[in-house]
């Protein structure tokens, strides 16, 4: 018993500011693009599950992840808004 109390004080002094300094934060154009990409696909394809899917997988024709893309540059944004106003406008089925 002893030794998971000290365990458990270890785990509770443990801080994770390791990976915090590595992290370095978005650049604010790169945050707005990632955000207004977000924003665009959750309302043109459906909600959040079709949105999440189409920005996480990786699409050939973008050439990488549709988030990444659009993350990355004013023209990888309007590449990826582009794909997603196509999606919308594509007939699906029921």
């Amino acid at each position: 018993m002893t030794s998971d109390v000290q365990g458990q004080d270890a785990i509770k002094r443990r801080s994770n500011s390791f990976f915090r300094r590595s992290r370095v934060p978005f650049a604010l154009e790169d945050a707005r693009r990632q955000g207004d990409i977000s924003q665009l696909a959750y309302r043109l394809m459906g909600g959040r599950d079709a949105a999440i899917a189409f920005l996480n997988a990786e699409n050939e024709e973008l050439g990488g992840r549709p988030l990444a893309v659009a993350t990355a540059s004013a023209e990888g944004y309007e590449q990826v808004a582009a794909a997603i106003r196509a999606w919308e406008s594509t007939p699906r089925s029921k």
